[in-house]
């Protein structure tokens, strides 16, 4: 199928296929944790100081702000300076996030950070967080499911508190994408940026359980045979190197869309609502087709869409709660509202999850 009829494709199936991963989903049922419940009680966000449009990667790339643009929707995009690193980034980020909900680290059980780009192979990125915010308690660790990485740790951390194992936690999103990129190829380095965002959570009181608020379900999914659509060329056990960023742009917009789409449905059918009850779509920003196609196959209108990828591009793990926190910041996102989030990335990994605010 060409791009263009996959494009125009309708919608029969993704439904149904909904319903069939419905088993693999963590809705969940209430009685089964003894009715605890997350909610997202602060958000945060940090970008580097240094902006590079489109044009200033002209002057040295075979390209052009209108070439980038309608590929891709980015207009510019943040990049750390060389002695900015992750964990500076998603320090920033949580402490944005903890004044925004009225916390103190000593407060947090739990720390996620969700990175391709850690700082050090090892120790996890986490643990320079959990050191830097004054932490000596609870447990720290990153994770690594690319684009979806957020949505991944999300899912953890909600699981966690559902237990009962853990009351707050700390969830990150952040990377340099920037120290992973080649710089002179068109097709790859135009589409990334840095940045971080995080949320905390916590669980929920007797009235917000009643309201059903917070955290409704998760969803998480991985086809490991497309582990070479995107990918690095490197690694600690393979070229003892990190390698830099190669993707084929095609075969990850026709699964995308699909893979989105599909997980999407997953969220609504698990809590019985259609798209209809949705708010607000807070997707992963990789790209604007991406978006407005996902969209289209989900039947919102793009006003309940949250678009940052013109400012942010796609910043992997942090581009979910980058564009939460600006939804929120807004005044877009309020009290009871409906949020939907989905993301792609590479492994092939995706996910959804669905807040009631």
């Amino acid at each position: 199928m060409s791009q263009q009829e996959f494009l125009h494709a309708g919608h029969p199936g993704i439904m149904e296929d909904a319903h069939r991963l419905l088993p693999y989903s963590s809705a969940i049922k209430r009685d089964d944790v003894r009715m605890r419940s997350s909610v997202i009680a602060g958000c945060g966000a940090a970008l580097p100081e240094r902006r590079v449009s489109n044009a200033k990667l002209a002057e040295t790339l075979d390209t052009s702000d209108d070439w980038i643009y309608q590929r891709s929707g980015i207009r510019e995009r943040r990049v750390a300076d060389q002695e900015e690193k992750t964990s500076d980034l998603a320090i920033a980020a949580a402490q944005s996030a903890l004044r925004r909900a009225g916390m103190v680290a000593s407060d947090i059980d739990l720390v996620i950070v969700a990175t391709a780009t850690p700082d050090q192979t090892v120790p996890a990125t986490a643990a320079f967080v959990h050191a830097r915010l004054g932490m000596n308690h609870g447990a720290a660790f990153d994770v690594q499911a690319g684009c979806s990485g957020f949505i991944y740790a999300l899912s953890i951390a909600d699981s966690m508190i559902k237990i009962g194992q853990v009351k707050t936690a700390l969830v990150i999103g952040a990377e340099t994408l920037s120290r992973i990129l080649d710089w002179s190829d068109r097709s790859s380095c135009v589409l990334f940026g840095d940045g971080a965002g995080a949320v905390i959570l916590r669980t929920a009181d007797s009235q917000e359980l009643h309201e059903a608020r917070g955290i409704l379900s998760t969803h998480l999914h991985s086809d490991g045979r497309h582990h070479d659509k995107i990918f690095t060329d490197g690694g600690p056990s393979s070229t003892g190197t990190t390698g830099r960023v190669h993707l084929n742009g095609r075969e990850v917009f026709l699964h995308a869309v699909t893979n989105l789409a599909t997980v999407a449905e997953e969220a609504l059918v698990a809590n019985g609502l259609t798209c209809a009850d949705i708010d607000w779509l807070i997707p992963h920003q990789a790209n604007q087709r991406i978006i407005e196609t996902l969209a289209m196959k989900i039947r919102l209108p793009l006003e309940k869409v949250i678009m940052t990828i013109d400012h942010h591009a796609n910043t992997s793990a942090a581009s979910i709660p980058l564009a939460m926190e600006e939804a929120l910041t807004s005044g877009s996102i309020r009290d009871g509202d409906l949020v939907l989030m989905a993301a792609m990335g590479a492994g092939f990994t995706w996910g959804s999850a669905l807040v009631r605010w």
